[in-house]
């Protein structure tokens, strides 16, 4: 199988000036080139308005490209469209995607009967997927007396009812409590071991760590960097966090860090907390814990706690976007 290849993909809105009256163009999403293969959970991350919903929403045919291509093995998601849903289908974290008025059990059956799922098939895959998202109990109740996580467990189903080859999950875990997160988590592992492909976008960035094989950062639109969560962090360079609680303020000390973090080239904080103790923060690439304790104690403070903080996908993220172009506006 080819999996969900996009090819030069452009995305385009078109935005009425109200103050001239002029209509001009917004690109949501830019020339982006990007796989999802079958068989691992694929991230697609970035800053509020890099475009990932936009994208997520072409590749689930409910945008038309305004260029470029989007393929699911083989099949094109303009012209082919009615074949590509049957391979496909979404869970959008922040939107309603079942019906209040109707049970849990009626929605699977619905959204079955839409897919095409034959019906001697439909009753024992509903059964199935109730159990797997730990509704079975709550099957034959309406919607409406749902909590949100059972709401959205229920949407978890749902968007698995066609058996589709590819999930694309649009922030999936908003909103929910941990342990249904968690169970989330497991289930989308689990499909991903069973060969299917899945397409994630997340601001839970320790669930990208955990499930992604492979990431695909954009911004305004555009494609910038692709690699393990790993790779991706050690490629731009983050720095390490220091953070070291001393039992006292005084002037002598603050003039140690900031000599300190001037032989470094770094800037650094010294302050005072509530105790009349002082907090000193840092960053640096290079481990600089043990040199900066010992300056620390040399201008006589106590420390009384060290924490340090290794480089994380979120620095990662946030670098990439600060070198990112910006969006395109005619």
């Amino acid at each position: 199988m080819d999996g969900i290849v996009t090819r030069s993909l452009r995305k385009s809105f078109p935005v009425r000036d109200r103050l001239f009256g002029r209509s001009r163009e917004h690109v949501a999403v830019d020339g982006l080139t990007l796989t999802v293969p079958p068989g691992s959970v694929t991230g697609l991350l970035g800053l509020n308005g890099a475009g990932k919903t936009t994208t997520i929403k072409v590749l689930a045919t409910l945008l038309r490209p305004t260029s470029g291509t989007v393929t699911v093995d083989g099949l094109d998601v303009v012209t082919q469209a009615r074949d590509v849903r049957q391979r496909i289908n979404l869970i959008a974290g922040g939107e309603r995607m079942v019906y209040a008025r109707m049970t849990g059990r009626e929605n699977l059956r619905y959204f079955g009967l839409l897919y095409g799922v034959p019906t001697k098939v439909l009753p024992g895959r509903v059964d199935e997927l109730l159990d797997l998202v730990g509704l079975t109990d709550a099957g034959d109740t309406v919607v409406e007396r749902y909590s949100r996580g059972m709401t959205q467990r229920l949407s978890i189903a749902r968007g698995l009812v066609n058996d589709p080859a590819y999930l694309l999950l649009d922030e999936p875990t908003l909103g929910l409590d941990a342990p249904v997160a968690r169970d989330l988590r497991r289930v989308v592992a689990s499909l991903a071991a069973r060969g299917k492909g899945v397409l994630l976008t997340s601001h839970y960035l320790t669930e990208v760590e955990e499930l992604c094989a492979n990431v695909h950062v954009i911004a305004g639109g555009r494609h910038l960097a692709e690699g393990t969560p790993a790779e991706l962090t050690a490629a731009t360079g983050g720095n390490r966090k220091v953070r070291v609680t001393v039992a006292r303020h005084s002037a002598s000390l603050a003039a140690a860090v900031a000599g300190f973090a001037d032989r470094l080239g770094v800037t650094a904080t010294c302050d005072p907390d509530d105790d009349g103790g002082a907090v000193v923060s840092l960053s640096h690439p290079d481990d600089v814990a043990g040199p900066l304790v010992t300056a620390i104690v040399a201008a006589g403070g106590a420390v009384t706690g060290l924490e340090l903080s290794e480089p994380s996908l979120e620095d990662a993220i946030i670098a990439l976007a600060g070198q990112a172009p910006e969006p395109v506006v005619v």
